[in-house]
């Protein structure tokens, strides 16, 4: 286990990372004006998933493989910025589907809302090299496993930002809820949910590659 001093250290930054809204907290939203509350939420837990992966890959060593490598960690940045752009678009594209849908009942399965969040998890650049540049930061070799103690570290803020990301995407949910009220407004709604993934996918991406 982590020091009691550097465990509660890292929870403060942690919660001042995870509190600040960035991109998560854009993508949580986009999915709620798409799919409602039942959608954004499954896709918080897909996105946990695949940050789970991400601090798992850390603790074992691969992801400061990945991190050192400018191709690798270039097809990442790249690959997460474009996949938040193809969600962004296939929202704008069936706007009208979702529309037919229920309110809470997303036009698209649980399996593949999963799948997609999962890969942007997977592909978040900015957690990467935050779990990278801060473990090390915050473990003893002369307290036991160092990998014990990155995972208790990654667990930590895994909880804390799902549980943030939940209020994010129950608050956009019940929003969203409200503004359905009209058919052409819920369009418009869900539109402007995919607009803003690409947004946040163009910015990363221009970002990544240096242009901003």
């Amino acid at each position: 286990m982590p020091e009691t001093t550097a465990l509660l250290s890292f929870m403060v930054l942690a919660l001042v990372v995870i509190v600040v809204p960035g991109p998560s907290v854009v993508f949580v939203i986009g999915r709620a004006m798409i799919l409602g509350t039942r959608g954004a939420v499954i896709s918080v837990l897909g996105n946990g998933i695949g940050v789970g992966i991400q601090i798992l890959a850390v603790a074992l060593g691969v992801g400061a493989v990945v991190s050192q490598s400018e191709v690798l960690f270039g097809i990442v940045k790249v690959v997460g910025a474009g996949f938040l752009i193809y969600l962004g678009v296939e929202g704008i594209r069936h706007r009208r589907v979702f529309a037919k849908a229920q309110d809470d009942e997303p036009a698209v399965s649980t399996r593949r809302l999963l799948l997609d969040s999962s890969v942007v998890g997977i592909t978040n650049a900015k957690t990467l090299v935050f779990f990278i540049a801060s473990f090390p930061l915050f473990v003893n070799p002369a307290r036991g496993s160092v990998v014990l103690q990155m995972l208790v570290l990654g667990g930590f803020f895994w909880v804390v930002g799902i549980a943030s990301d939940l209020v994010w995407a129950i608050a956009a949910g019940s929003a969203r809820q409200w503004l359905s009220r009209s058919a052409t407004r819920l369009e418009w709604v869900r539109a402007g949910g995919g607009v803003a993934l690409i947004c946040l996918g163009a910015y990363l991406g221009l970002y990544s590659l240096g242009l901003l």
